[in-house]
C-alpha cells in the first residue's frame, strides 16, 4: 500500500531527472546540492498536480515547492546511496517497465476493432449450450484431426435430430454436461473465451456450430436463446447462511429465519433495518445489504433469475435458495447498457486481459517485422533443429548439442540474433517433465514464440527514444521506487522495528490517546416487551449469555440478540440512551425491538495503552521520524531558492 502510495506520488510530482538546457526563456527556479532545477520542469510538475485549478496564487506555488524539494532531496540521498545499482532494484524496474509498455505493444486499429465489437456484442446476452471434445493446444496433428472427427460426428448426430442434452450427458468432455445436458446459461461479451464468444454471437437461434477450436479443444455450440442486454442492477438482500454443508437442525433453523424476517418485512419493517439486525453476509448487512451493480453471469443464476424478476425499486423477493443459502432481495435500480463512451476505458481494461487480446498483438508483431526488416535464415535454422531429440520432450535437452553451431538465425534492425542465442532460450523453456508434445514441434513453437518475443522486445527497447511520455513516466517509477526503499528504510520499517524508540515517543505523547468515559456493559436486544420480561426471569436463574439465548431462542431465532463490550459514547445507540449507572436500565423501544442495557461498570477518561492504539501512535511516530529525516536532508544537501522565479508562476 506504501509503495502504491509513493509510485502514485512520483507520477504526481511527474519528475524527470534530465536536466533541460538552460537558457534565459527557462531560467533556474532553484538548486539542490549545486544541481540546477529549471523553471519548466517545475512549472509541469506543479500544473500536472493542479491540473483542476486554472489561477495559482503565490501561496500554492511556493507550498507545492516545498513539496517538492522534500521530494527532490529523498531521491538525491537514495542515488547517492547507489540504490539504483542494486539488483533487487533493476529486476523490480524491469518489472515496472515490462508492464508499462504493455499498451504501446499493441495494433491500435486492431485493438479499437476489438473494442467497438467487445461493446456491440455487450448489448445482447446470449444463452448457448455445448459439446466439448477435449485436445491439447499442442497436440500432434494426428491427434487434433481425431478430435475434430469425433466433433463432426456428433454434430451430424444433432443436426439429424438428435437431442442435444442428451448428446452432450453422453459425449461432452466438460464434466458439469452430465448436470446441466451443455446448457451453459446466458452470458455476455468477455465471459468465454473469445473463439467460443466469436461463435456464439454469429449463430441464429437452434443454429449449430461447427468444431470451434478453443484452448480446450473442440466445441460443438447450439444457441438456444438471445435477448436485449438485461443490463445491470442493483440491489441490497438479506442472507441467512445455509451452504450445502448445512443440515438438519441448523438448516431448519435456517428456514424459519428467513421467513421469520420475511414476514416482519410483509408487516411493514424496513428491510435496511432488518438487514442490519439479521443478515450474516457480514459485509453487506452495515450496509442495509446493499450489494455492488451486477449484470448476466455475475451471479449464481437463483440470485440473478430472482433479481432481475424484480420490476420496480423498492419491490422486494420472497426468499430465494442458493448454493450460499437464504436470501430475501430488494430491487434498488436498474441501469441499461452505457453508451461505447461511457464503458469504452473499462472495456479497454477487460479487451487487455482477453485473450482476445492476442490478434492485437499478432499484428503489431507483423509490422514490427516488416519495420524493421526482420530477415530470417532457413538453413540455420534447419541446422539447428539437427540438434533435437527426445531429450527435449521430457526437459533434459542442454545446450551442449548445440555448442557448435554459432550462425545467424535472424536479424532486426540493428540486432542479430544467433543459434547460441535460441539455444539458451530452448534450455530455459523446457518443460522438466513428459509433455507429451513431439521435440521437433515444441522446438518449432519455441522458435516462432523466441522470434515474436524478439520482434516485440526490439519495439520495446524504442519506446524510450518513440514516446517521450513512457520515457518521463518510466523515470518516475524509477524515482518512487528509490524513495519507498529509502523511506522504508528511514521512517516505516524503523518505527515498527525500534521498540524502544516507540515506548520513549507513547510516554512522552500519551496524553494524545485518551479513552472518553466508556461503559462495561451487555446489550439484550429483545424481539418484543413479552421476549423481554422473558429474559429478565430467566437472567436470574442462569448468568450464561449463551445458555440464555439458547432458551430464549427455541421458539425463533430472532428473539434475542446479546452484545458485550466496553463502549465509547456513539457506539451504541442503547447504551447511549440509558443513564450511566451501575445496574439494569429500564426497557427501551429501539430499532422496532425493546433493549435493556446492564451497565457492569463505569471506566472513567484515561490514556490508551500502547497496544490498544498502537496503528495510530506508530504512524504518528512516522510522520516524527519524517520531520527529523527532511531536516537531516536539509542541512546536508544545500537548497538555493531563486524567489524571483518562483514568484513569476502564480498567475497575475
Amino acid at each position: 500500500m506504501k509503495r502504491n502510495f509513493l509510485l502514485s506520488a512520483a507520477l504526481i510530482l511527474g519528475l524527470n531527472a534530465s536536466l533541460l538546457a538552460q537558457v534565459n526563456s527557462d531560467p533556474v527556479i532553484l538548486k539542490i546540492a549545486n544541481e540546477p532545477i529549471s523553471k519548466s520542469e517545475f512549472e509541469r510538475v506543479f500544473k500536472k498536480n493542479n491540473s483542476k485549478e486554472t489561477k495559482f496564487d503565490n501561496k500554492a506555488v511556493n507550498e507545492y515547492l516545498q513539496l517538492y524539494i522534500n521530494y527532490k532531496l529523498k531521491v538525491k540521498e537514495a542515488l547517492e546511496l547507489g540504490m539504483d545499482t542494486a539488483k533487487a532494484f533493476n529486476d523490480e524496474l524491469a518489472g515496472y517497465r515490462k508492464q508499462l509498455a504493455q499498451p504501446y505493444l499493441v495494433d491500435k486499429q486492431v485493438s479499437e476493432k476489438l473494442l467497438r465489437e467487445a461493446y456491440e456484442h455487450m448489448k445482447t446476452d446470449v444463452r448457448a449450450s455445448h459439446v466439448l471434445i477435449k485436445c491439447d493446444q499442442n497436440a500432434l496433428p494426428s491427434d487434433t484431426l481425431a478430435a475434430y472427427n469425433k466433433a463432426m460426428k456428433i454434430r451430424a448426430e444433432i443436426t439429424k435430430g438428435g437431442d442435444f442434452a442428451t448428446i452432450a450427458r453422453r459425449s461432452s468432455e466438460d464434466p458439469s454436461a452430465k448436470d446441466n445436458g451443455g446448457d451453459l446459461g446466458y452470458f455476455s461479451a468477455l465471459q468465454m473465451v473469445y473463439p467460443f464468444e466469436e461463435a456464439a454471437y454469429n449463430l441464429k437461434k437452434d443454429e449449430v456450430s461447427m468444431p470451434v477450436r478453443t484452448r480446450f479443444g473442440y466445441h460443438i455450440i447450439k444457441l438456444t436463446d438471445s435477448r436485449p442486454a438485461q443490463g445491470e442492477v442493483k440491489v441490497e438482500h438479506i442472507m441467512i447462511k445455509a451452504g450445502a454443508g448445512v443440515k438438519g437442525e441448523d438448516s431448519v433453523k435456517a428456514v424459519a429465519k428467513i421467513n421469520e424476517i420475511y414476514a416482519k418485512l410483509k408487516a411493514g419493517e424496513k428491510f435496511e433495518e432488518l438487514a442490519r439486525q439479521y443478515s450474516e453476509d457480514q459485509s453487506t448487512a452495515k450496509n442495509g445489504g446493499m450489494l455492488p451493480a451486477f449484470g448476466t453471469g455475475r451471479m449464481v443464476p437463483e440470485f440473478e433469475k430472482a433479481a432481475f424478476a424484480l420490476k420496480y425499486p423498492g419491490d422486494y423477493s420472497a426468499p430465494v435458495k442458493t448454493s450460499y443459502g437464504w436470501h430475501i432481495i430488494k430491487l434498488m435500480e436498474t441501469k441499461p447498457v452505457g453508451t461505447y463512451e461511457e464503458l469504452q476505458a473499462e472495456l479497454k481494461q477487460k479487451v487487455q486481459k482477453d485473450s482476445r487480446s492476442e490478434l492485437s498483438r499478432t499484428s503489431l508483431i507483423a509490422r514490427v517485422k516488416t519495420k524493421y526488416n526482420l530477415k530470417e535464415m532457413p538453413k540455420a535454422k534447419d541446422e539447428f533443429m539437427t540438434t533435437i531429440d527426445s531429450s527435449l520432450s521430457t526437459g533434459k535437452w542442454t545446450t551442449e548439442k548445440a555448442a557448435n553451431l554459432k550462425s545467424t538465425m535472424f536479424t532486426i534492425g540493428t540486432k542479430t540474433y544467433t543459434q547460441q542465442d535460441f539455444a539458451t532460450y530452448v534450455n530455459d523453456h523446457q518443460v522438466k517433465r513428459e509433455t507429451g508434445i513431439p521435440a521437433k514441434v515444441m522446438a518449432n513453437n519455441f522458435y516462432n514464440d523466441w522470434v515474436n518475443e524478439s520482434a516485440l522486445a526490439y519495439e520495446e527497447s524504442k519506446l524510450d527514444s518513440l514516446y517521450p511520455d513512457f520515457r518521463n513516466l518510466m523515470q518516475e517509477y524509477r524515482d518512487g521506487i528509490l524513495l519507498f526503499e529509502l523511506t522504508d528504510k528511514k521512517v516505516w520499517s524503523k518505527a515498527v522495528k525500534d521498540s524502544a524508540g516507540l515506548n520513549e515517543y507513547y510516554t512522552k505523547n500519551k496524553s494524545n490517546y485518551m479513552w472518553g468515559d466508556r461503559v462495561e456493559a451487555t446489550v439484550y436486544s429483545c424481539a418484543n416487551a413479552d421476549v423481554a420480561a422473558e429474559v429478565r426471569k430467566l437472567m436470574k436463574k442462569v448468568d450464561d449469555d449463551d445458555t440464555l439465548m439458547a432458551r430464549v431462542n427455541k421458539s425463533s431465532q430472532l428473539n434475542l440478540q446479546v452484545k458485550y463490550g466496553k463502549f465509547s459514547k456513539g457506539e451504541n445507540e442503547a447504551v447511549d440512551k440509558v443513564t450511566h449507572k451501575v445496574g439494569m436500565s429500564p426497557n427501551l423501544e429501539l430499532n422496532n425491538q425493546v433493549v435493556f442495557v446492564n451497565v457492569k461498570s463505569l471506566v472513567p477518561a484515561a490514556p490508551k495503552q500502547l497496544d490498544e492504539a498502537k496503528g495510530l501512535i506508530t504512524a504518528d511516530y512516522q510522520n516524527q521520524l519524517e520531520k527529523e529525516w527532511i531536516a537531516s536532508l536539509r542541512a546536508k544537501y544545500p537548497v538555493e531558492i531563486m524567489q524571483d522565479v518562483v514568484d513569476s508562476i502564480a498567475t497575475k
